[in-house]
């Protein structure tokens, strides 16, 4: 696996303090044997290697830590389809009594939002309303918590929310130990499964995402699977709280592609993002957002992929294929209930 290249800063209760990425892994502990992976423990493996990928990055298991700018460019990210439109910060905490406990300051009118994912792979919990909160877990002794912070005001406002967070609240998971998978076969089969996404979007003209909140709520296992490795730590689509996310078919990079939709008017709000063949983002191809992005005359909205620097609302993937991920932050109950996605049945090119 490479050595991340994430810098992070590491915020504690009294003072902040910048940290890079290892040079090496995190210790994985010694045991008689390598984990197999299967199919029925693949969520399990993946989420141990996204634990393992934030441990090396930021120590996320000691201290908080806290992305200072947008996600990086290719593989460099800790984690595939990350969004373009927040800024993340992480903390892995230990459960008491089958809790963890957080904090979500007051943001003003900057979104913030913390998602608890559970060892198994499972967002458990979106919570998107300032205070302590404490929540009970399923099936885990620690939990993974997301911390996502709008950039809708700026950057500076971003990282002052995060700043905010009382890190007094988290029980870090101080003595987790990285189960001893085979983390070489846990990628190759995140990739196998990557291509599969790939083939059913070709098919179908979509991909949606469903990221079950427990175990007990996984009615198929397969595209469980497909979920963690095409689109791990996603949440729940839960109206006007949860978020639905879809991908769509392969779109040629070498053409000019748009899109013109009405605005779904989503709780929080609607991104459009492109990535490339392995789901990671793309050097200088930003995000388009329904907090900045330019309407139309007659209020739908446009979209342009390629199509120039005077287009409206462009995305630039400098001539590389790609596909886009809506997001739908606080989706409607239509949104939820629709079976396409009205912003990819709408590329065309132009």
């Amino acid at each position: 696996m490479k050595a991340l290249k994430l810098t992070v800063i590491a915020i504690a209760t009294s003072s902040i303090m910048a940290c890079s990425a290892f040079d090496s892994e995190p210790t994985i502990t010694a045991q008689v044997e390598t984990l197999k992976v299967t199919k029925e423990n693949f969520a399990h493996a993946e989420t141990a290697r996204m634990y393992r990928n934030w441990m090396a990055a930021g120590k996320a298991n000691q201290q908080f830590a806290v992305l200072q700018n947008l996600p990086p460019r290719g593989d460099k990210a800790p984690t595939v389809q990350m969004n373009d439109d927040t800024l993340y910060g992480v903390a892995i905490v230990k459960a008491v009594d089958g809790q963890v406990t957080f904090d979500i300051p007051d943001t003003g009118d900057t979104y913030m939002s913390v998602q608890v994912v559970t060892e198994n792979g499972h967002g458990e919990y979106l919570i998107v309303d300032d205070g302590v909160h404490t929540v009970p877990v399923t099936d885990s002794s620690t939990a993974f918590l997301i911390y996502r912070s709008g950039v809708e005001n700026g950057l500076e406002k971003s990282r002052e929310g995060l700043a905010k967070v009382d890190t007094s609240k988290f029980n870090f998971a101080t003595d987790y130990q990285i189960p001893n998978y085979d983390f070489n076969a846990v990628e190759k089969q995140v990739g196998e499964r990557k291509r599969v996404v790939d083939g059913i979007v070709e098919k179908e003209g979509v991909f949606t995402y469903t990221f079950p909140r427990t175990p007990e709520q996984v009615t198929d296992l397969t595209q469980w699977n497909l979920e963690n490795a095409a689109g791990w730590g996603g949440a729940s689509p839960v109206a006007l709280e949860g978020n639905k996310y879809v991908n769509s078919p392969v779109i040629n990079g070498s053409a000019c592609y748009t899109t013109t939709f009405e605005d779904p008017e989503n709780r929080f709000f609607t991104s459009i993002t492109a990535y490339d063949m392995e789901k990671y983002l793309i050097d200088g191809a930003k995000a388009q957002n329904s907090h900045s992005w330019e309407v139309n005359s007659d209020k739908t909205v446009t979209v342009s992929f390629n199509c120039g620097q005077d287009a409206i609302n462009n995305i630039d993937t400098n001539g590389q294929d790609f596909t886009i991920t809506t997001r739908h932050y606080g989706a409607t109950e239509a949104v939820i209930k629709s079976e396409k996605d009205a912003i990819i049945t709408a590329i065309k090119k132009a």
